[in-house]
């Protein structure tokens, strides 16, 4: 569903003239500004363990193929690196990654000023410095932060649903060539 409105384009892959013509993967279109901050359009959601864009599209908008909204509103183009793993997915990575999972990462101390419970990461590297309040981060704890981060997405709303693929199908299709 989501390449079925792309361009397609003349293509000579081997330089022979002999052109075939193929979907155009590099054809992009964005979510107006004003719909990505509209924040009655969308719901913020944790996702949970071994869920796939196709299982919440099915639960949401009652069809798995709509998945696309989902990475598509969440900027989200390499589902194998921008999508939380399972937990055995998640430990093979880690262990592939790392020699030790549970060895240093970096150092972390707290914001200072404005919200005190932010913390910035300050590096590998503490010569020089004096201070006494900061944490050693954990390669699993770094990564762990990452997968937390990546759990949290948006959805739109399923009332407008139906206006978004539209439009999609619109943009998609209107082709400068």
């Amino acid at each position: 569903m989501y390449f079925a409105n792309f361009p397609v384009i003349p293509y000579d892959s081997v330089g022979n003239g002999d052109y075939k013509l193929v979907t155009n993967l590099l054809k992009r279109v964005a979510v107006r500004a004003k719909v990505k901050t509209n924040t009655a359009l969308f719901d913020t959601y944790n996702v949970k363990e071994g869920q796939t864009p196709e299982m919440i599209a099915d639960k949401l908008y009652g069809d798995p193929n709509l998945h696309w909204i989902i990475m598509y509103v969440n900027n989200i183009t390499d589902r194998y690196h921008q999508w939380p793993m399972t937990t055995p997915q998640f430990l093979a990575f880690l262990n592939d990654k790392y020699s030790d999972p549970d060895g240093f990462h970096h150092w972390e101390t707290a914001q200072t000023s404005g919200d005190t419970t932010v913390m910035i990461n300050i590096g590998t590297d503490r010569t020089g410095m004096r201070d006494s309040t900061f944490t050693i981060v954990t390669n699993r704890e770094f990564e762990e932060k990452r997968q937390d981060t990546l759990r949290k997405i948006r959805l739109l709303d399923p009332a407008y649903v139906d206006q978004f693929v539209e439009e999609f199908e619109n943009l998609i299709g209107a082709s400068v060539l």
